[in-house]
């Protein structure tokens, strides 16, 4: 039980959700965090929804990885990817579905999602399944934690609501002089916002700074 949690694998899991996060510092999968955003309820979705068919693909893969021929690979991972993505989709249409409509195509479009192809290659294929499912989890979180971060602020600020609930259109705050910013349900500030979460995150931690 020690070695499953052992420091290599905390590492593996934590690193994700901060110094390595696979959109701030990777830069990855920015544009389902431009797309779905506006509102938290359907970020809170994408975001599991891709913690999820990372996790399980990255265990799929490492599970079979000495079995696949080399110059198929990626063929391999694309097909466990889609048929993670269909389950995944048709779970929202039956059990979700205002939340799918919501989504759109773009539950469809994980499937081309860097962040997961990048880590079936760079980890599922050269590690064991429990340390896969670790990354796969670790990566997803540190996904669902900006699309999380951007569209609270979005949605309170542009909407003046969270998860559908009112938060700032009451009398007494418009009368303050509050007004909600439809600005914020536009896809540019959610690049602007995510900007400013990377330069928050770059300024605190000085090693994630480029040398020049």
């Amino acid at each position: 039980m020690g070695s499953l949690f052992s420091a290599k694998n905390k590492e593996v899991f934590s690193t994700p959700l901060g110094l390595n996060n696979p959109v701030t510092v990777q830069v990855l999968g920015i544009c389902s965090a431009l797309a779905v955003t506006s509102k938290l309820e359907p970020a809170i979705v994408m975001g599991l929804s891709v913690t999820i068919i990372t996790a399980f693909s990255n265990v799929v893969i490492s599970l079979i990885r000495k079995t696949i021929p080399n110059r198929i690979r990626i063929i391999v991972q694309l097909v466990v990817v889609a048929a993670l993505v269909t389950i995944v989709s048709e779970l929202l249409k039956a059990f979700a579905y205002d939340v799918s409509v919501q989504l759109s195509v773009y539950v469809g479009l994980i499937i081309t999602n860097c962040i997961l192809m990048g880590r079936l290659e760079a980890f599922a294929m050269a590690n064991g399944p429990w340390e896969s499912c670790l990354d796969g989890i670790g990566n997803g979180l540190g996904y669902a934690k900006i699309l999380v971060m951007v569209a609270f602020i979005r949605e309170l600020l542009g909407s003046g609501t969270l998860l559908g609930f009112n938060i700032l259109n009451y009398d007494a705050i418009k009368s303050a002089g509050y007004v909600n910013n439809g600005l914020m349900l536009m896809p540019p500030m959610a690049l602007i916002i995510v900007a400013c979460i990377i330069w928050h995150q770059r300024a605190k931690h000085k090693e994630l700074q480029e040398k020049e």
